[in-house]
């Protein structure tokens, strides 16, 4: 069977929240456009299905798209006739109150009271909007939460797969060759038995049974990877509560050929059991592609 198409429709008042719903929905793998024209809504779907890589598509339009509240009318139907593709509106609100103070947070001018209050544009905002949160199918109130609890909102009614979109990159790296500047979490696991002053051991990696074993018989390896383990059980729903979608993980030794490699396989496939990990190495090679250079 098909994958659907689906067409979200993120409008409201102007300071409600918008670019934290359009991140959201990037973060849901819907595929975004900001203030695009309304006529040109139907030639995107043209492209969009005849790519048949793009079923989800997050449409955010506020009043810089004056003519929209007018053409979208018309145009919806259309595309809802033909039955393959699912359209919702989502309106995100908020009080006068809370969007005067807001605006004035910001020091912004409303796009309506640009020579008058900011509550002036803002009534002017409400009437103009009237019809269209009328028929939209999720009004969401963000006057009293915060950013994270609207996308927490927005998952909530738009996520279409069971799992959480979470994900963890676990990595080794060399801290000869520098920090990965994107990390969470960095460990240091210099402290370890070093397999390059083993001869036999010096050209391979932690990909290696060999050096992977000689890596892991060690106490102070599984002292670390007990209270590693212990760390990331507590941090990792942390994270997942305050909303982030991503955590980099990157353990760091010497070079970033054996211990690392080793402890970054041996973390990462521990963390497979419950979240969708990527494991990668960053500098495995780096030594020996050095060495070749020179």
């Amino acid at each position: 069977m098909n994958e659907p198409y689906e067409l979200v429709i993120v409008t409201g008042m102007s300071g409600a929240g918008k670019t934290v719903a359009m991140q959201s929905f990037e973060d849901l793998g819907y595929f975004c456009v900001d203030n695009m024209p309304p006529k040109l809504l139907p030639k995107l779907w043209e492209l969009v299905m005849e790519t048949g890589k793009i079923h989800k598509v997050a449409l955010v339009i506020d009043l810089r798209a004056r003519n929209f509240y007018d053409e979208i009318n018309e145009i919806l139907p259309k595309l809802q006739k033909q039955h393959v593709i699912k359209t919702r509106i989502l309106f995100l609100d908020a009080s006068d109150e809370e969007l005067v103070a807001r605006y004035k947070e910001t020091r912004r001018s409303h796009p309506l009271s640009r020579d008058s209050r900011p509550l002036e544009g803002i009534k002017c905002e409400r009437k103009l909007l009237a019809d269209i949160k009328s028929q939209a199918q999720l009004v969401v109130d963000t006057t009293n939460i915060s950013p994270r609890k609207l996308r927490e909102e927005i998952f909530h009614n738009f996520e279409t797969n069971s799992d959480y979109p979470f994900r963890i990159d676990v990595m080794s790296f060399g801290f000869k060759y520098g920090l990965p500047i994107d990390a969470d979490i960095v460990m240091d696991v210099r402290f370890l038995p070093n397999p390059y002053y083993i001869p036999e051991l010096r050209d391979k990696t932690g990909l290696d049974k060999v050096v992977y074993d000689y890596v892991m018989n060690s106490k102070d390896t599984e002292a670390f990877v007990k209270q590693f383990k212990g760390l990331l059980k507590t941090v990792i729903p942390g994270y997942i509560k305050e909303g982030k979608t991503n955590v980099v993980i990157a353990i760091g030794c010497t070079g970033g050929q054996h211990r690392s490699v080793a402890l970054t396989e041996r973390i990462g496939n521990y963390l497979k059991k419950d979240y969708q990990v990527s494991i990668s190495h960053r500098d495995i090679n780096r030594r020996k592609e050095t060495v070749n250079r020179s």
